[in-house]
């Protein structure tokens, strides 16, 4: 057996709970940036939600491992990205328009 398969021991619930839990996280973050106007990180968390709708469908017998487990690491892929550029954006910001009062390009 390869190693971690005791995971399979536990109840369906717990995993359909940890992804609910995880979801219920997602959108509170993506509702906060929203209403704080930062649509970067808003949809970065809102992919991240979609993202454990994907595994609670395997959860569910509604799709096989493999389907949605790809489709929940495309999501949070894209999410780590806009992340990322969220974080870029916010730090060039106040650097461009210092260097575009200082005179520089």
């Amino acid at each position: 057996m390869p190693w971690g398969d005791w995971i399979n021991e536990l109840p369906m619930g717990f995993f359909l709970t940890v992804h609910l839990a995880a979801l219920a996280i997602g959108a509170f973050f993506s509702w906060t940036a929203h209403k704080r106007e930062l649509p970067l990180l808003a949809w970065a968390f809102t992919l991240f939600a979609l993202a454990e709708v994907s595994y609670i469908t395997y959860h569910l017998d509604w799709t096989v491992f493999l389907f949605a487990h790809t489709i929940a690491e495309v999501l949070d892929l894209v999410a780590f990205v806009l992340v990322f550029g969220a974080a870029v954006a916010r730090v060039a910001e106040p650097r461009r328009a210092a260097s575009l009062e200082t005179g520089g390009a």
